[in-house]
């Protein structure tokens, strides 16, 4: 009966997991796609500086880190230092900002499927440098993303999405996206490095060194000098406090997302939180066609149905690998 019991909580938790990642990061899309196509004020302007949301969302995040820490992290001892972040955070702040300027050219569903094949840049810079072997079935899962984006880039896109991007530009805002891919990478690796080093850091100690670190660079970059962009992002939201609200909203939900991802891996790993993640990312897609009315054609949802088979296989592929594991007894 008490196993019972803890299974349906254990269900439960679960679940509350999975809705509030999908309810965070699917708000914080519609709210990116909002601020990045639509046109504020009876002047008709767009908010141009999307760079100005990682430095948002960085200051959100380090407010809300460093009140976690106090609150449930105070008497640990033993994590990284603040200063070991200073090389992830260079490439946390490129990457993320190529990746959110990418919907100047593309479309929101365009930019989340090209997002979607990290695996590619991570395979091809793993057997061309590392020399490591894949197997067919990894390489089969590559192809189905690769090919799904290809043949979405490729596909006609309805006139009615072109004309709401700052800048129709498909190269250059898939080129923006597999930079910030190839970003995220050396990102992953050095916090893997970071943690591997300093065994006590808490989830919390990296969210707030990634966001010191992102802040400090992102406050240089928008407001170094008279002429940077920040200024104009700021006088912005003084004359259209909507988009300021949206920008406010946007931040939130990456923090509570961030919460929700945290006690994901916590509780259930990062398995379980590669599928929920994945999935969000599918249903993004059609929550974008719906809502924001971008509409897309049989051969560009044909394209999504091909990448998202390739992530889910490859979740599979995990799985299968996880459950071959022999699983260690436990000391009589």
């Amino acid at each position: 009966m008490e196993a019972h019991a803890s299974g349906f909580r254990r269900v439960m938790l679960l679940a509350f997991c999975v809705a509030g990642i999908w309810a965070a990061y699917i708000s914080q899309g519609v709210l990116q796609e909002n601020l990045s196509t639509k046109r504020f004020g009876p002047d008709k302007r767009r908010f141009e500086h999307l760079a100005f949301l990682n430095l948002a969302q960085n200051v959100v995040c380090l407010i809300w880190s460093f009140i976690m820490i106090n609150i449930w992290s105070r008497g640990s001892k033993g994590g990284a230092p603040w200063w070991s972040y200073w090389s992830a955070g260079i490439t946390n702040t490129i990457g993320p900002a190529m990746g959110i300027e990418a919907l100047k050219y593309i479309s929101y569903p365009a930019q989340v499927l090209a997002k979607s094949s990290k695996m590619i840049p991570v395979m091809f810079m793993g057997a061309l440098v590392y020399g490591i072997r894949y197997s067919i079935s990894e390489y089969l899962c590559t192809f189905l993303v690769a090919g799904g984006v290809s043949m979405f880039a490729l596909s006609k896109t309805s006139s009615k999405t072109i004309s709401k991007l700052a800048h129709p530009n498909a190269p250059l805002g898939y080129g923006l996206c597999f930079l910030n891919l190839a970003f995220d990478g050396f990102t992953n690796a050095t916090q893997d490095s970071i943690t591997a080093r300093y065994k006590n850091t808490s989830a919390w100690e990296i969210m707030l060194g990634m966001n010191l670190w992102g802040t400090i660079y992102n406050m240089i970059f928008m407001f170094g000098w008279p002429q940077a962009s920040g200024y104009e992002a700021v006088k912005f939201c003084q004359h259209h406090p909507e988009a300021a609200w949206d920008i406010l909203f946007y931040c939130l939900c990456g923090a509570v997302g961030q919460n929700f991802i945290f006690l994901t891996i916590s509780r259930f790993g990062s398995l379980a939180n590669t599928t929920i993640t994945t999935t969000r990312k599918f249903v993004s897609i059609v929550v974008s066609s719906l809502l924001s009315g971008n509409p897309l054609s049989a051969a560009q949802w044909s394209s999504v149905a091909m990448v998202f088979t390739g992530l889910s296989y490859q979740i599979y592929l995990k799985w299968q690998k996880l459950r071959r594991q022999p699983k260690k007894r436990k000391a009589t």
